[in-house]
């Protein structure tokens, strides 16, 4: 790793890059509670040997960059009231405001434009980046994301379970834990070994441990309002990639959002969950090479 620092939109950000500066640029959205690490190097490297400048950041209160422990994390009975009856939810900070940390960060790179790839939570931030800035957008890619619309079917009653006694600090992340949680939102069609997920796991706690970044990047998701009317906005070609079986964010909820963007086009992998294991790594980095290229994937 060669982390470097910079600052956008008032808070320090953590992150790395790969390939030529003066190629068109990638910049990489990571999910809920989840380092920048977790996108593979591999997938960084392949499409810089592509051709392409990928930079890959901690977004805020999580990884090295900036924490915010004054942040307000709201109440289980309010996470509750939001979910069963839509009541609004007061929250620190939105996905609004991570969009503008991603926008502020290219300014700092001085990337005038740049391709979005946005996973989970990542996804979220970076629809709401490609709508509001579409004259800095080149092409949106929305992996295993959402649009946020209330119809919309939640994850597995087991993975809801998970999260929320993450949530309300009865299950402390551990070694244990995270690995369970990570076989159960895993890709049954491209599995990895205890050993692989294990070294990635202990990695991730060793570069960074800080559990109150996962409740404030959840109620930012919680508080956040349907998407479908500002994804109807989006007029740069946009790839939306889905796994068929992702039990956290359900294959409908990938098929909505590509049907909401015009002019979309939807990739459903069968065998895919809700992680960027390595055996997944080729498909992905031609997918979103061949989408930033103009190129049809056939």
């Amino acid at each position: 790793m060669s982390e470097r620092y910079l600052k956008a939109n008032g808070l320090r950000f953590a992150y790395d890059d790969f390939g030529n500066v003066n190629d068109p640029a990638i910049l990489l959205i990571m999910g809920m509670a989840t380092q920048m690490t977790a996108w593979p190097q591999s997938f960084c490297q392949g499409l810089a040997d592509r051709g392409f400048y990928v930079v890959r950041f901690d977004n805020r209160d999580v990884g090295l960059s900036e924490r915010l422990p004054s942040a307000h994390i709201p109440s289980t009975f309010r996470m509750i009231l939001k979910a069963t009856v839509n009541r609004p939810l007061e929250v620190s900070y939105t996905l609004e405001d991570m969009a503008t940390d991603a926008i502020e960060l290219m300014g700092a790179l001085n990337l005038d434009k740049a391709h979005v790839v946005g996973v989970s939570m990542g996804g979220m931030i970076g629809q709401i980046l490609t709508a509001t800035h579409p004259s800095r957008i080149h092409t949106l890619t929305s992996i295993m994301s959402s649009s946020g619309a209330p119809n919309l079917p939640r994850a597995g009653k087991q993975v809801t379970r998970a999260l929320l006694k993450r949530y309300l600090g009865f299950v402390k992340p551990s070694l244990e834990s995270t690995m369970n949680f990570q076989k159960l939102i895993g890709s049954p069609g491209f599995p990895q070994s205890d050993d692989d997920l294990k070294e990635k796991v202990k990695a991730a706690f060793n570069r960074s441990y800080y559990p109150p970044g996962f409740a404030r990047h959840m109620a930012a998701i919680m508080g956040s309002d349907s998407r479908v009317d500002l994804l109807k906005t989006i007029t740069v070609p946009s790839l939306v990639i889905h796994g068929q079986d992702d039990v956290l964010v359900p294959l409908a909820c990938g098929v909505d959002t590509a049907q909401n963007i015009p002019g979309a086009r939807l990739e459903i992998i069968e065998g895919m969950g809700h992680n960027l294991p390595e055996s997944l790594v080729p498909i992905l980095t031609d997918l979103v090479a061949h989408h930033a290229l103009g190129l049809s994937s056939q």
